[in-house]
């Protein structure tokens, strides 16, 4: 278990954390929460004595570099989330690919450019060579085209 639960945000969020950890029956965490402009930091059980760090205190910093890498984690993975549900989409249009052969196609090659360029015997190692054939027409259709 976690030493600290620090929530990005102001008493609102302290108290929707508190009710989350709550119903998974965690009680005994120490949860604080920083409030972005103004800085603050809140303890939940000691709302009414918010901890205002200096400007220049270390802590402060060291609370606001959590903070910034807990956004950034969040974005990217928000980010990789929406760009691999569309890229899934776009591979489902291919006639007799579904949700698991798409699954497949990206943990073996890890993105969807891995797969517009892999060979076709690597595809047909991955998938038998039917599947790897109408995802290689699929992707290489324009290409014999133009």
């Amino acid at each position: 278990m976690p030493d600290l639960v620090l929530v990005d945000g102001g008493l609102g969020q302290l108290h929707a954390a508190a009710e989350s950890l709550l119903s998974l029956g965690l009680v005994d965490l120490p949860l604080a929460s920083i409030a972005k402009r103004e800085e603050i930091i809140y303890v939940l059980g000691q709302e009414d004595e918010p901890v205002v760090l200096d400007r220049f205190s270390p802590v402060l910093h060291l609370i606001q570099s959590v903070r910034d890498e807990a956004h950034r984690f969040a974005v990217t993975f928000h980010r990789s989330r929406r760009d691999s549900q569309r890229l899934t989409s776009e591979m489902e249009q291919i006639p007799g690919i579904g949700p698991k052969t798409v699954r497949k196609l990206l943990q073996r090659f890890g993105s969807l450019e891995n797969v517009r360029h892999a060979p076709i015997e690597e595809l047909s190692a991955a998938l038998g060579p039917a599947a790897a054939r109408r995802v290689s027409e699929h992707y290489h259709a324009g290409v014999e085209k133009g």
